[in-house]
């Protein structure tokens, strides 16, 4: 504009005061007007290197992406303004950062370099290569490589965590990261001391004491909300009893105890601590239905016909008295008749078989209404002497599916009672996957030579003949994760929208009341319904609702970040070693790949693929103009670990120059 400076401060001078009264938005070095800019507010949910993703406010709001030069200084849980700059891949929103409104944490994480002798950091979670100035105070400057805590205002050294590969270190970056809390409160710890689980003579309760009731949990189970118990009606039907602790006898509303779990939201889980939901003497002694004691429970009582239909119910509080705790793999290997349960577990031997006929029939019938129906193994990590010696995928048995089966059908007939009664309560809502995201999934299926029926909106019928196809196939884990990848998150909300993947009109969750916020709020709506209250409710639903599906989110994720971050770890000891991979994606610098035996993502470079320039033929594969070469997604490669960084989890493959290029 040919300003002097003069003139190009006050031109500075009017611009910001244009920014400030809304009349502008400042992207980077460049104003647009405010008519121009299709601004949303959302929440920082993922950060990669090179990119990351804004979930837009609201309960189904779209994930948008944000090129890593339109990133700014948002950071993991941030509340940002995202200016909607067109579609990217797949037809996808994305945009890019323009305002951060509010800080989750005023703290950043980072790793301690130097560059020319001064120090520096790299943050952990920004989408940005570019390290920052550090101030580290007076003090000697931390190793190389440290994982540091820094002020983010002041970029000034808080607390040195230690190196990537100390004892703790890891788990303690992923608590911080994640903002997760790891102590109660004083006034929490000091309510639950003064608990009692005594059990009164004259309880007005349903007495269950004499029913053979157990448990089924985990091995490492610390905490036990959930029993089940199987007679049979006059008739001979299977009456199955679902015994759910009652935990909301215990954690009163606006209470210490209830701030500090409202907080959490849920329990998180790790493979060597529990951060849990409650103090470990509610959740793990006074509520825990743990054998041979009386307990308060909330009962589902069902009597279910031969076909698996539900035919009567009964909800009540109620007292009962686990007589065993088993495990997944102890009544699976009875299952199979590969071990003995000891002589006292044998006399449950009927029961548990019937138990698992039963389980059966209500599979059986919830797949025929059109229930989408399959496992995703997890992933896991064997340890040997406190370090990780092979990565593991965890199979769900039939014992496994018997008590989920028991779960659904419980928490069914409760969401059934509520609604029937008119009352708010968090329901459990899954919405109806978005066309764009089947067409995808329609073309990559379509490749495979697998079909996904196009002329009506898709049914979880429909992809459950998908996962039929899928089965057994050397892509199987890959392409049942695109099937998992296409469908919304679900979550909970004061308005019902029903349940896709579960074919249900009305949903919710009931059955875990000791690790679960939700289900507590349940609890509280369903004992008021149940004393006589014509029409009670959870107060300020439509605010808990999200927060309890956004404290979900944070949990899911921390632990797959602790997760992601060993098995990065362990991969560093088989650098050079070849490696499955299938082509899940491609950017502008190379191919996104899904290691399949170990459940993470790597990166295939362009200059891997010897000199061609490789352009986008549709948007399922890639192809060399010079060689025409192509690479399509699904496609399996055997590959070479090149390079492992655990910390930013990053891994590089490169092509075998000794073998036929990588090609299966």
């Amino acid at each position: 504009m040919h300003l002097s400076h003069k003139e190009k401060n006050i031109l500075q001078r009017h611009l910001v005061e244009l920014e400030k009264r809304g009349d502008l938005v400042r992207m980077k070095r460049r104003y647009f007007p405010q008519s121009r800019a299709r601004l949303v507010e959302g929440t920082v949910v993922a950060v990669h290197r090179g990119y990351g993703f804004v979930r837009e406010a609201g309960e189904t709001g779209k994930d948008i992406f944000v090129p890593g030069r339109f990133w700014d200084d948002a950071r993991l849980g941030d509340v940002v303004e995202v200016s909607l700059s067109g579609t990217g891949g797949k037809g996808k929103p994305e945009g890019r950062i323009v305002r951060i409104r509010s800080r989750r944490q005023k703290i950043f994480q980072g790793i301690y370099r130097e560059r020319w002798g001064r120090p520096s950091v790299q943050p952990l979670d920004s989408a940005s290569w570019e390290e920052v100035p550090l101030d580290i105070g007076e003090g000697l400057p931390p190793g190389i490589g440290s994982i540091i805590l820094v002020d983010r205002e002041r970029r000034k050294l808080i607390e040195v965590l230690g190196l990537p590969d100390d004892p703790g270190v890891d788990l303690d970056v992923v608590i911080r990261r994640f903002g997760l809390p790891s102590k109660f409160s004083s006034e929490a710890l000091e309510e639950a001391e003064k608990i009692s689980g005594l059990i009164s003579p004259v309880e007005d309760r349903h007495d269950y004491r004499d029913w053979i009731t157990i448990t089924i949990d985990d091995e490492e189970a610390q905490d036990h909300d959930d029993a089940v118990s199987i007679t049979s009606s006059p008739g001979g039907n299977d009456v199955l009893g679902v015994h759910i602790a009652d935990v909301s006898y215990y954690v009163k509303a606006k209470t210490a105890l209830d701030a500090e779990a409202k907080l959490r939201g849920t329990s998180v889980y790790f493979p060597e601590r529990t951060l849990p939901m409650l103090p470990d003497l509610l959740s793990g002694q006074i509520c825990s239905l743990r054998p041979g004691e009386d307990k308060r429970t909330i009962s589902v009582v069902m009597e279910i016909d031969p076909s698996g239909k539900v035919i009567a119910t009964e909800i009540h509080p109620s007292l009962i008295r686990t007589r065993q705790r088993l495990t997944y793999e102890g009544v699976w290997r009875m299952f199979r008749k590969e071990g003995e349960e000891g002589r006292e577990k044998s006399n449950l031997n009927p029961i548990l078989f019937r138990m698992r006929s039963l389980a059966r029939r209500l599979r059986e019938r919830r797949v025929r209404r059109g229930s989408l129906d399959f496992e995703m193994e997890e992933v896991g990590l064997v340890y040997a002497e406190g370090a990780p010696r092979a990565v593991v995928f965890k199979q769900r048995n039939e014992a496994h599916q018997l008590i989920e089966e028991f779960m659904l059908v419980a928490n069914e007939v409760v969401a059934d009672f509520l609604s029937g009664r008119g009352v708010r309560f968090p329901y459990r809502i899954h919405p109806r996957p978005e066309a764009d995201e089947i067409a995808d999934l329609r073309r990559l299926m379509g490749g495979l030579g697998i079909s996904l029926p196009s002329a009506r909106p898709v049914r979880p019928a429909d992809l459950q003949r998908v996962i039929k196809q899928i089965e057994n196939r050397k892509e199987e884990r890959f392409l049942k994760r695109r099937v998992l990848k296409s469908l919304p998150l679900a979550v909970y909300s004061d308005q019902n929208q029903g349940h896709f993947a579960l074919a249900n009109t009305v949903y919710t969750h009931f059955t875990s009341p000791i690790r679960r916020y939700p289900d507590l709020l349940v609890h509280r709506v369903l004992k008021r319904l149940l004393d006589g209250e014509p029409k009670a409710e959870v107060p300020e639903i439509e605010v808990l609702a999200p927060l309890c599906s956004e404290r979900e989110r944070r949990a899911e994720e921390a632990e797959r970040d602790l997760m992601d971050w060993r098995i990065h770890r362990f991969l560093t000891s088989r650098l050079g070693e070849t490696v499955r991979a299938v082509i899940s994606g491609f950017s502008k610098a190379g191919i996104r790949m899904d290691l399949i035996a170990y459940g993470v993502s790597a990166f295939l470079p362009f200059s891997e693929l010897g000199g061609d320039y490789y352009v986008k033929s549709g948007d399922l594969s890639l192809k060399g103009r010079r060689t025409g070469k192509r690479f399509v997604i699904g496609q399996p490669m055997d590959l070479l670990l090149a390079a492992v960084d655990p910390v930013l989890r990053r891994i590089d493959l490169a092509v075998d120059r000794s073998g036929s290029g990588g090609l299966l």
